[in-house]
Parts: structure tokens; C-alpha cells; sequence
């Protein structure tokens, strides 16, 4: 009793530990139970249908309505009290990302309400529920999100953190069904574009799940059925920015928050210009690029092939020029002195946890290729390009990781009092303060004679003004042996404030640059332009199975990794 009552900060930590410990259990047997049903229902276990798995999915997205429901009604009971706040946490520019695929994920359940309409008469009623209860789910998470996202939960923090905890991975739990429903229907196509590259002998027949009834109306059936596969990427960017939303909310549980002003960021396009254009330039080629592969793959062996060579092409050039620019932004890093911040701050970490954890996908599939390449006994023309196009990718990812973390745990560089324009406080004959003109100005004799006012505060030397003319020619030649003597420190400022401006606006270009390039390479594989499918090689070497699986698995994190990389390059921008 003694020593619990002499230590109670120690005691009092260990049940809070339990409750992480617990809550996080919590989080993994649910996930790994839904994961179960997830690939049950894929591979037709018996027993098991797509109703196990939506009405899984439904309780699940019901108790987290019911625990931010009471969360938020706690919020507004209690509005009046001041509340830490984690000023690293759900940056703006965050939740209006999320935001905007969150309308698009709703569109895509609009869409999954037709189809279920259109079909009614063979589907399950959970195929009904399921996208009302996601659009419920989507409108209040988001709202969550926007009003709490950087709150330190100091109450109720055991039961919160299993609230919050199971949050995190049903958000995750939705991701995982919608990568997998739009890797099935990936897979049917990629059946369809192998025949026409003569690799018919290794496809096999793949189920998607259709519905064994006709439709009701084709044409709204047709629209719904299309319409659905192409929304799917922007749900699942929604599920997993929020599950990382969420994960920082939990990790900031109990947490003390050092008080400290945040120094407030912006996006400005001045200064930006070169980064820009060369941006929206790949941006406009890569779009053009997946348009003419879309239509070109699958109608024709020299069709498909051409459509490939053109993809490796245009992307070896891409991430040539990201690579290049990344180097330049390390060695500008390396030239300068400047500290990193290390202090505690969970959203940081995890972001670059993100980046290195997520770029694996990329690195699995590149050096499946690699070696598809370099084992294959014939290689058709097309699949030599795939070689630099892999080694370029695992470059890439590398050098621009190190640009990411460093940029993201660098100090904000203060401004230096010395540089900033400085302005001499006077009093006038009326004992009223006045600002004087620039530091220039004075310079040039010209601020005091003008006003006839005497200077009272220079560098922090105060002088009074003196009614004798003495004392006027006395203050007069301290002014001007002080100006002569700050003289050389202040050009020196200058010109040293003059290289790291321009030091910064070439940052801010690259940021930029890579900021687009980001959204470009995400484009592609989000939309079915995924050449790791379609050459053919890597099945020949690997087996058809074999591969398809490592592509699936893969190839999820290699998406998520060029939306997170662009979102925190955004980031980047803003702090430089």
C-alpha cells in the first residue's frame, strides 16, 4: 500500500497499458475474423456466403455508429471545457481529401442500391442493407472526423480506446472487401487479355459471383454494373485514410500534449511555377497513356503489345525525372545545417511507417519481374522494357522515401530577427509613436531628415532626444558609427537569406513535381492499367495461380503508397 501510495503515476499507468494491450487484441481477433469470412466467401467455402460476410460487415459498421453517436452527444454535453488538441493531427488538407472520396463512395453506394434494385429477385436483402447502412456509416464518420480527428481523448479512455480501435478496423475490414471485389473483376478481365497476347494455355476459369437472374432493366443494369468497378478506387483510398485518421485518435489516447504554438502552413502556388507545369504535363500524358491502354489491350496481340511497350516507355521516362529530382532535393538537404525534430508525435511516425511499409507492395511485384525476366526462356520484345521500368521503380520509392521522412521530421526554420526589415521606433514632437520607413531608407540619411524626427531605439540602444545641438550631433554621429559598423552583418544576412530562398523555392518545385507524378502513377493501376497482369511473363515463370495471388496481395499497397507519397509531399510543400 505504502509504495502504490508513493508511486501513484506508475501505478496509475499500468491499467491504461492493459487497455491498449487489450483494446489492440480486440481490433486483431475482429479483423482476422472478418478476414476469414472474406476469403471463405472467395473461394466458396461450404457454408459460407456473401450474406456471412455483409451481415458481418453490418454489425460491425452499426457499433460504430452507436459509439460515435454517443461520443459526439458526450462532445456537446460537455462543449464548454478546453480540451488538448494534437495540432499535427487531421490536417485540413486531409479531410478535405477524405471528404471528396467520401462523396464518390457514396455515389458508389447510390449505384449498389440499383443494382441491388435491378436484381432483386435473386439477391440477398443484405445486398440491400448493406450499401444504406455504408452511406449512413460514410456520412457520420466523415463528420467524426472533421470535428474530432485532432482531439486527446482524457476521459473515458478505456472504453473509448475499444471504440475507437474498432473503428480503426472495420474501416479496414471495408477496405479489404472492396480490394477484393475489384480484384475479381480485374481478374476476369486479365483472363480475356491474355488470349489475345497467346497465353491462353495458362488462364483458367475464374467465378465472379454473378447474379443467376436477368435484370430487370438492362440498361440501368449495364450502367450500375460498369459504373461500380470504376468508383471502387476512390472507396478504397476513403477506407484506409480513415483507418489511419482514426489509428492516430487512438494512438493519442491518454497522451500528454506538450503545449506549443503550431506554427500555421499553407499551400501558395507562387514560386511553384516550374514544379507545376512539368507536373500537369505528366499528369495530362499519363491520363492520355491509360486511355489508349485501356482501349488498346486485349484487342489484338500487336495491339496489346504496342499498348505495353508504350506504358513502359512513357513510365521509365517518369520515374527517370522523379528520381533525378529526388536526388537534388537530398543533396540541397545535405548541404544545409539544420536539426530534425525528434519529439513524440504519432501522426509523423506513422506516416513514415506508411511509406516504407506500403512500398513493399511495389518492391514484391518489381523483383517478381526482375526475376520472371532474367528466368524465362523467351522473352517476347515488349518484356525487356519491363526491366529498367522495374529496376527504376525500387530506385524511386527508395530515394523518394528519404526525401518524404527527412522533409517531414526537419525544424521549421525560424525566422532570424536580424533578417526580417527592420523599423526604427521614433517620437515625434507630439510624443506620439511612429514607425519610421525601411531599414534601406535609413541607410540612405534620408528617414530622420525627412520627419525631423531622432531615432530612440536602434539594435536595443535607447536614446532620448536632446534639446541641446550638441546633443543632436552627439546622437547623430552613434547613429551613423552604429549603421556603419552593422553594415557588413547585414549584407551578409542577405545575401545568406537570398541562397535560402532560393534553396527553398527549388524544394517547393520538386515537392510539387513529385506531388503530381504521385497522382499520375496512381491513376494506372487504380483504373486497371496494370501491366504486372498483362505481359504474361511473371505467370509463365511463376505459375498463373502463384503470381495472381502475389499481384493481389500486392498490389493494393503499391496503390496506397503514390496516395499517401502525394498527400504527404502536399505536406512537404506547405512546411518548406
Amino acid at each position: 500500500m505504502e509504495q502504490a501510495a508513493g508511486c501513484p503515476a506508475v501505478g496509475g499507468s499500468y491499467p491504461q497499458k492493459n487497455a491498449e494491450i487489450l483494446s489492440s487484441q480486440y481490433g486483431i481477433n475482429l479483423f482476422l475474423a472478418g478476414l476469414l469470412l472474406t476469403f471463405a466467401w472467395a473461394v466458396h467455402a461450404v457454408g459460407i456466403s456473401k450474406s456471412h460476410l455483409l451481415s458481418y460487415l453490418i454489425t460491425l459498421m452499426l457499433i460504430q455508429l452507436l459509439w460515435m453517436l454517443w461520443y459526439l452527444c458526450r462532445s456537446c454535453t460537455q462543449r464548454r471545457l478546453i480540451r488538448d488538441k494534437d495540432t499535427h493531427a487531421g490536417a485540413r488538407w486531409l479531410k478535405c481529401g477524405i471528404t471528396l472520396f467520401a462523396v464518390i463512395t457514396l455515389i458508389l453506394d447510390s449505384f449498389k442500391i440499383g443494382y441491388y434494385i435491378d436484381f432483386s429477385n435473386c439477391l440477398s436483402p443484405t445486398e440491400g442493407i448493406f450499401p444504406v447502412t455504408h452511406a449512413v456509416h460514410t456520412i457520420l464518420q466523415v463528420y467524426f472526423l472533421w470535428c474530432h480527428a485532432k482531439d486527446v481523448i482524457q476521459s473515458f479512455k478505456t472504453l473509448e480506446r475499444f471504440g475507437v480501435i474498432h473503428s480503426v478496423f472495420t474501416n479496414l475490414l471495408l477496405w479489404t472487401n472492396g480490394v477484393l471485389t475489384e480484384s475479381k473483376h480485374q481478374l476476369n478481365e486479365h483472363k480475356e487479355r491474355l488470349i489475345t497476347l497467346g497465353f491462353g494455355n495458362i488462364t483458367i476459369v475464374l467465378d465472379d459471383h454473378a447474379p443467376q437472374c436477368n435484370c430487370t432493366t438492362t440498361t440501368f443494369c449495364s450502367l450500375f454494373s460498369q459504373g461500380i468497378y470504376y468508383l471502387y478506387p476512390f472507396n478504397i483510398e476513403y477506407h484506409i485514410l480513415a483507418s489511419t485518421m482514426l489509428y492516430v485518435l487512438w494512438k493519442n489516447i491518454g497522451r500528454k500534449v506538450e503545449h506549443h504554438q503550431q506554427n500555421k502552413t499553407a499551400f501558395k502556388f507562387h514560386g511553384i511555377t516550374i514544379g507545376m507545369i512539368s507536373g500537369l504535363i505528366v499528369l495530362t500524358s499519363t491520363i492520355a497513356i491509360v486511355v489508349v491502354y485501356l482501349i488498346q489491350i486485349g484487342g489484338s496481340k500487336i495491339k496489346s503489345e504496342l499498348a505495353l511497350t508504350m506504358f513502359y516507355l512513357h513510365a521509365i521516362c517518369v520515374l527517370a525525372l522523379m528520381c533525378t529530382a529526388g536526388i537534388i532535393a537530398l543533396l540541397i538537404y545535405r548541404l544545409e545545417d539544420r536539426s530534425l525534430d525528434n519529439s513524440k508525435n504519432p501522426a509523423r511516425k506513422l506516416d513514415a511507417e506508411l511509406l516504407v511499409g506500403t512500398a513493399a507492395g511495389s518492391w514484391l511485384l518489381s523483383w517478381g519481374s526482375i526475376l520472371a525476366i532474367i528466368c524465362a526462356q523467351s522473352h517476347p520484345k515488349y518484356t525487356w522494357y519491363n526491366l529498367p521500368y522495374s529496376v527504376l521503380v525500387i530506385i524511386e520509392k527508395y530515394i523518394q522515401n528519404l526525401f518524404i521522412i527527412e522533409s517531414i521530421h526537419r525544424e521549421q526554420e525560424k525566422v532570424n530577427d536580424n533578417i526580417k526589415t527592420l523599423r526604427i521606433v521614433t517620437i515625434s514632437r507630439g510624443s506620439t509613436l511612429s514607425l519610421t520607413p525601411l531599414y534601406k531608407e535609413v541607410y540612405n540619411g534620408r528617414a530622420a531628415r525627412d520627419n525631423g524626427d531622432v531615432p530612440c531605439l536602434f539594435k536595443g540602444s535607447i536614446c532620448g532626444r536632446e534639446n541641446d545641438g550638441a546633443g543632436v550631433a552627439r546622437e547623430e554621429t552613434s547613429r551613423d558609427n552604429s549603421l556603419v559598423m552593422h553594415s557588413a552583418s547585414d549584407f551578409s544576412l542577405y545575401s545568406r537569406n537570398s541562397v535560402t530562398n532560393n534553396k527553398r523555392r527549388i524544394l517547393k518545385n520538386i515537392a510539387a513535381f513529385l506531388f503530381l507524378c504521385n497522382l499520375s502513377l496512381w491513376i494506372p493501376p487504380a483504373f486497371g492499367c496494370r501491366p504486372e497482369y498483362d505481359n504474361g511473363l511473371e505467370e509463365i515463370v511463376f505459375g498463373f495461380e502463384p503470381w495472381i495471388i502475389v499481384v493481389n496481395l500486392a498490389m493494393p499497397f503499391s496503390i496506397f503508397y503514390r496516395m499517401h507519397s502525394a498527400a504527404s509531399l502536399f505536406e512537404v510543400n506547405c512546411k518548406t
